[in-house]
């Protein structure tokens, strides 16, 4: 659920006026190329797109494999959305504070008072990932304590009692277990179950149908597929109930996340001073901020607003993006929790359906700079020392240099890198994905690296 937020920068244009128009037959095409091909380099079993444009969906499609007894793609499929149900939870508790029922900037003693420090952190804190609470999953995978059924008063219990990692309101750390007890928060304050509110003042007035996400972990629905390495795509064994919860319990399709898309962009169902909050970044103490806000990142990059947010659960990723000034928005889900082909695919698309103009300054030029520098080392089995930390350094062992180079050598020279997701903070380094194209392909680059616009890497991993 932690892989967030894809935003353009690679695209560096210039928002123009954007007409109605529907998607045309060569843009139709084109996408779906980039689906095929996209498909065939990641071994990803099924893709559901959806593409808004000018406030309305013009394309709603499906590709490939569902799960193993749906072998036919259908786009009304519900796929798990994770923590793109993040700013679902978020509007619900802005529209319980526009009825009085709570405010954002209460403690959260006055609700859960079992939470470490919850009189000095605010329902705000926790929906802007700063209140310090310990993330119970960081992890890319199902740990064993997810085989038994959860509630969220046993995830609270067990980890919103640990001592914070920061006071809150000073640090930017993700964490799920923050908005499970903004989950409880709002069934207290809104009198009812979760997913009885979240029907009724969100879905039905859209008109859309989610389902919960524990109850798509069975037959007729898409099946998530884990991948080890470069291994054969495999059914993953879904986590025990009640694990995602309001930190990520949602399945729908593109087209119902697209609907949800244009209500944001058309500023309906919520007042506008609702998406405004929930799309302003929150500052930290130190009057910083990473341009996250309520459930969603905010940022403007390649000279567009970009709204955005991803998602993760066992088996599944989703990326949902909007370009609000443009009127366009991308939705891409996948059933599996490998690879890079939801930013990817959100990035060839973008810029096949975005309104074209001039180029932008980009901001990350000079880390994307550096990422192609990194790598042309590589491919020559060269990781200079200066450029690594000491865990970076401690990665690249000889052997790992020689799979790099040996490996890497049949897709031919490296002709360009694109940064694909919104610069993000974990662990203290700022979290990056670039894809590379090669003569011969395409690969994705996961890093970690110190701040600064040439800190040194901590993380430099490269994978279809």
């Amino acid at each position: 659920m932690k892989r967030l937020i894809l935003a353009l920068s690679a695209l560096s244009l210039v928002a123009a006026p954007l007409h109605a128009q529907p998607l045309q037959p060569d843009e139709a095409a084109a996408i779906d190329a980039v689906v095929t091909r996209v498909m065939k380099e990641t071994g990803v079993p099924s893709v559901e797109i959806a593409v808004v444009r000018d406030g309305e969906v013009v394309l709603d499609r499906a590709w490939g494999k569902p799960s193993e007894t749906i072998a036919t793609a259908d786009p009304t499929l519900p796929y798990q959305i994770a923590s793109n149900s993040k700013q679902f939870l978020a509007a619900l508790l802005l529209m319980l504070e526009d009825e009085g029922k709570l405010s954002l900037d209460d403690p959260v003693a006055k609700w859960v008072p079992g939470v470490t420090d919850s009189d000095k952190m605010t329902v705000r804190q926790l929906l802007s990932h700063t209140s310090g609470l310990q993330d119970f999953w960081p992890q890319d995978y199902a740990f064993k304590a997810m085989e038994t059924p959860v509630d969220p008063v046993g995830i609270v219990s067990r980890w919103g009692t640990k001592p914070l990692d920061y006071a809150p309101g000073t640090r930017w750390q993700y964490s799920n277990t923050g908005y499970v007890v903004a989950g409880m928060i709002a069934e207290k304050a809104g009198g009812a179950p979760l997913w009885q509110q979240l029907e009724e003042r969100i879905f039905k007035p859209l008109g859309i149908h989610p389902y919960k996400l524990d109850d798509t972990n069975g037959p007729g629905f898409p099946q998530g597929y884990h991948r080890y390495a470069l291994g054969p795509a495999r059914v993953a064994t879904p986590p025990a109930p009640g694990w995602l919860w309001a930190a990520g319990e949602i399945s729908m399709s593109a087209a119902e996340l697209a609907e949800w898309d244009i209500a944001r962009i058309n500023r309906t169902l919520l007042p506008a001073s609702d998406w405004d909050e929930m799309e302003r970044p929150v500052r930290l103490s130190d009057g910083t901020t990473n341009g996250y806000g309520l459930g969603v990142y905010s940022r403007t990059l390649g000279g567009r607003k970009v709204i955005d947010h991803g998602g993760e659960s066992v088996g599944f990723l989703s990326q949902n993006t909007i370009w609000p000034d443009d009127k366009v928005a991308i939705v891409v889900l996948t059933n599996a929790d490998f690879s890079g082909a939801t930013s990817t695919l959100t990035g060839e698309i973008a810029s096949i359906v975005l309104p074209k103009g001039p180029a932008a300054n980009d901001n990350e030029a000079p880390r994307t700079e550096d990422a192609y520098k990194t790598v042309s080392g590589l491919l020559k089995g060269v990781a200079d020392p200066a450029l690594f930390t000491e865990n970076g350094r401690y990665y690249f062992t000889p052997q790992v240099l020689k799979d790099y180079r040996t490996s890497l050598a049949p897709l031919g020279p490296l002709k360009k890198v694109d940064l694909v997701r919104t610069p993000r903070l974990r662990g203290g380094f700022v979290n990056r994905v670039f894809l590379l194209t090669f003569a011969k392909g395409k690969m994705t680059l996961s890093t970690y690296a110190e701040p600064g616009e040439h800190g040194r890497w901590e993380q430099f991993m490269i994978s279809q």
